[in-house]
């Protein structure tokens, strides 16, 4: 139950705001090339969003690929300007959320969308915010899911959101007693923080 109150809790934050915030941000991974496209699409049309921040993969993946500029732009990335790309490789959620943060105070970000496929929404989110409160960090975070099919398999293990979802939920339970992803008490108190202090982001139409 605890995991459910945490998946509907984030989901409740607008898609929308997306549009509004600093920094767009890409965890990578899975094979899942729709991740990049779909942050690339919003970044290209809003002129107005300053960073887009891609995190490395799990080079033990079999799907794995180097995120170069050329790749990107072969995906339809052209405002090369603000692109930040972690040169590291990010074997587990905990990197690529330690990464991200390092970027948020490296460049004064003040507001960060996480653009991941919505059954891997949850565990990042969670993640991404324990690292910002570890780090005295407190931020407008929302979420970014990409809009595809629950029935598209994932190119790395061939599975559909429907098949991995279990699993993220069992690694959210287990992550939250080791204290590496934010607990329902810490998110339930963050975002009552966000929902009084960013009235204004998160009802604004889209862009």
């Amino acid at each position: 139950m605890d995991v459910m109150k945490a998946f509907m809790a984030i989901l409740t934050l607008p898609q929308s705001a997306a549009d509004h915030v600093d920094a767009l941000v890409v965890p990578t991974g899975q094979g899942e090339v729709w991740r990049l496209t779909h942050a690339i699409r919003r970044w290209e049309a809003n002129r107005d969003l300053r960073y887009l921040l891609i995190a490395n993969g799990n080079p033990a993946e079999d799907t794995y690929l180097e995120i170069t500029p050329a790749y990107l732009r072969s995906l339809g990335l052209r405002r090369f300007d603000g692109v930040h790309l972690q040169a590291e490789p990010a074997p587990h959620t905990g990197r690529q959320g330690a990464w991200i943060v390092g970027q948020v105070e490296d460049l004064g970000i003040t507001s960060l969308a996480l653009t991941v496929s919505a059954y891997h929404l949850p565990r990042v989110y969670l993640t991404v915010l324990r690292a910002l409160s570890q780090r005295g960090i407190r931020i407008p975070l929302l979420p970014d899911p990409v809009p595809i099919s629950p029935d598209t398999a994932s190119p790395e293990t061939r599975a559909t959101a429907y098949d991995l979802l279990p699993g993220e939920a069992a690694r959210i339970l287990a992550y939250m007693n080791n204290h590496w992803v934010a607990t329902l008490e810490e998110l339930q108190e963050y975002l009552r923080w966000v929902w009084i202090q960013h009235p204004a982001l998160l009802t604004r139409t889209p862009a």
